[in-house]
């Protein structure tokens, strides 16, 4: 039987013994292709449904149609910045984790986004496995 994850989204997952059932899907926002691809090898390894974007307007749209469990998105891109997919992705998704990640961090900035709900803040250059043991505790797969 299909119910309703969130009445105001109309997201569905087929539920079993009263839980969802967790496709463990990501979503990665960075305006840099590389480094979409790199962190896509990485989390598909792990078993996890990838969508990638380097466009945050294609993402936020994205974003609203489809339950992600863990959102990473870039701080400094050209169109929009992280702080502002955040502020996004709670308001869509307060179930979803974000997690953020930039060449360019402040303590100011990881304040500013841990205390909008942001799940973690990683500072780039990062080790992927780091990256990926932070997305598995996220979605609750412990590594």
């Amino acid at each position: 039987m299909r119910k309703p994850i969130s009445k105001r989204r109309g997201f569905y997952s087929c539920q079993t013994g009263g839980e969802m059932n967790k496709t463990n899907s990501v979503m990665i926002l960075d305006d840099e292709p590389i480094v979409c691809k790199r962190l896509r090898s990485t989390l598909e390894k792990a078993n996890m449904e990838i969508e990638t974007f380097t466009d945050p307007n294609e993402a936020v749209k994205r974003f609203s149609e489809k339950f992600f469990q863990i959102l990473i998105t870039d701080l400094k891109m050209k169109e929009m910045d992280g702080i502002d997919v955040l502020k996004l992705a709670r308001r869509i998704s307060p179930e979803t984790k974000v997690i953020i990640i930039t060449g360019v961090a402040t303590v100011e900035k990881a304040k500013e986004a841990l205390k909008l709900g942001a799940y973690d803040f990683i500072a780039k250059p990062f080790k992927l496995s780091q990256l990926r043991n932070l997305v598995m505790r996220g979605i609750g797969l412990s590594e």
